[in-house]
């Protein structure tokens, strides 16, 4: 059976306080029990050995006991609360106490309650030898009520000892209930908060913020991580409207002129010419390169599966790729320099490598304006190999920078066909880096230019 977690805290702190309490209890009034028996057993011992010395002593030269030492005899019964009978060495009763002064005692007790009567215990007599120069002459037995004859004020002590218990477990359990529910509130009530803004964000709103504030670290991180998650679930959203946006507009315009065209060649007012037909057959390849990126892109994703990595002269890599990409650059008036690292030598897979340079060399031709310099730069440290490309082209917007490496995403609105490409050269480049357990960085200012930083982490177990 399923439970709120305000009654699982309360129950189970409480729980907690019980047994504690139980456990301090039962060992504490053991302990002071046990050492209280103790001390009575040793003060009833005292008692009787004293009584024995001080009889032991009234006895004159010729064994004989006046008035006054019987009358003496008599008092310390009444006030020890004792029952004393002496016989001499013929077992002839010279004296007895009587034991109404003990009868007195159990009514008294009786009144009391049947608690105090069930403690002062059942009638207990000893019988002491009395002896002088080593000799017997006589005999001496005492009654009393329990093993240590506990007196009134024995009782009460230890009655109030438990009373104390009692009312220190019962004070100690309704302030652990009241804490306990404190606490419970204090854990749940955030709780409940939050699980309301998780259903809202399930419902659909995502413009739902957590605003719990708690001194719980960790209901604090969750409160942080809920409101993280909705933040991100909303740009996933706006995300995906736009990668859909995006599509269409990417699909609509091909197969709008190729609609165009062909119902022009249909209806007679073309003429099926070979550079009409070459129009619609660019189309067709731009249908198919867009298609194929969004295949490669699926492929990208598990590429780690397919790494070829082999130990490779990073340096001279890049230097081919940049003499074949300079042509290029020539005819468009951009200088594009190489700052290399001699012979940095590395594990990573060739083609890939390839595929990432040329994204990025082409993004920097694209997008850098006549007369301005692209420079590559390899270098490498303990950690690192590093692959700069800073270019001085037209830049990117803070607004678009965050989204540079999203399927689809590109800072020209309009789509024209003068900057070309679909939007997912960066993602591919992203991805590939990823691969290689890398990371990349874009840095950029709008008409400044833009500088991209890969970093591939040396596998030196691998060297």
């Amino acid at each position: 059976m399923r439970i709120s977690l305000l009654k699982k805290v309360s129950k189970g702190f409480l729980a907690t306080v019980i047994g504690s309490i139980l456990i301090v209890s039962i060992i504490s009034n053991f302990m002071i029990d046990k050492r209280f028996n103790q001390y009575l057993s040793q003060e009833h011992n005292k008692k009787i050995k004293k009584l024995r010395s001080l009889v032991e002593d009234l006895y004159n030269d010729d064994l004989q006991l006046s008035s006054d030492d019987l009358e003496q005899i008599s008092r310390y019964s009444i006030m020890e609360e004792f029952y004393i009978e002496i016989r001499n060495s013929e077992n002839q009763i010279i004296f007895t106490s009587g034991k109404s002064n003990l009868a007195h005692k159990k009514m008294m007790n009786s009144m009391m309650g049947r608690r105090h009567e069930d403690k002062l215990g059942e009638y207990i007599e000893e019988v002491l030898p009395l002896i002088r120069d080593n000799q017997k002459f006589g005999y001496m037995t005492i009654g009393y009520f329990g093993s240590f004859n506990l007196s009134k004020e024995d009782l009460g002590f230890k009655d109030t000892l438990n009373k104390s218990f009692i009312i220190s477990v019962t004070a100690a359990l309704i302030f652990g209930l009241i804490i306990s529910y404190i606490l419970s509130k204090q854990i749940t009530n955030p709780l409940i908060k939050l699980t309301k803004v998780s259903n809202e964000m399930r419902k659909g709103d995502l413009n739902i913020r957590s605003e719990v504030k708690s001194n719980t670290i960790e209901i604090q991180e969750l409160s942080n991580s809920i409101n993280y998650l909705a933040e991100t679930l909303q740009n996933q959203e706006l995300l995906r409207r736009r990668l859909t946006s995006d599509m269409a507009h990417e699909l609509r315009t091909p197969l709008a002129t190729l609609q165009t065209h062909i119902e022009a060649l249909i209806d007679g007012i073309w003429e099926p010419t070979s550079e009409r037909l070459e129009s619609c057959y660019e189309e067709v390849l731009r249908l198919t390169k867009l298609v194929t990126s969004l295949k490669d892109i699926d492929k990208l994703e598990q590429s780690n599966l397919y790494l070829n990595k082999e130990e490779l002269n990073l340096t001279l890599e890049i230097k081919k790729i940049v003499e074949t990409m300079k042509p290029l650059y020539k005819k468009k008036n951009i200088r594009l320099n190489f700052n290399e690292d001699n012979n940095i030598i590395a594990l990573i897979d060739k083609d890939k490598l390839k595929q990432i340079m040329y994204n990025l060399l082409s993004n920097s031709l694209k997008y850098s304006n006549e007369n301005s310099s692209v420079e590559v730069i390899v270098n490498k440290d303990e950690k690192d190999i590093t692959i700069i490309v800073k270019d001085e082209g037209i830049g990117i917007s803070k607004d678009d920078l965050p989204h540079v490496f999203e399927r689809f995403y590109r800072g020209d609105k309009s789509r024209s066909k003068k900057t070309g490409g679909t939007g997912i050269g960066l993602t591919i480049v992203k991805t590939l880096v990823e691969v290689h357990k890398g990371k990349i960085e874009i840095e950029s200012e709008p008409k400044k230019g833009t500088v991209v930083t890969i970093k591939i982490p040396i596998n030196k177990k691998e060297l």
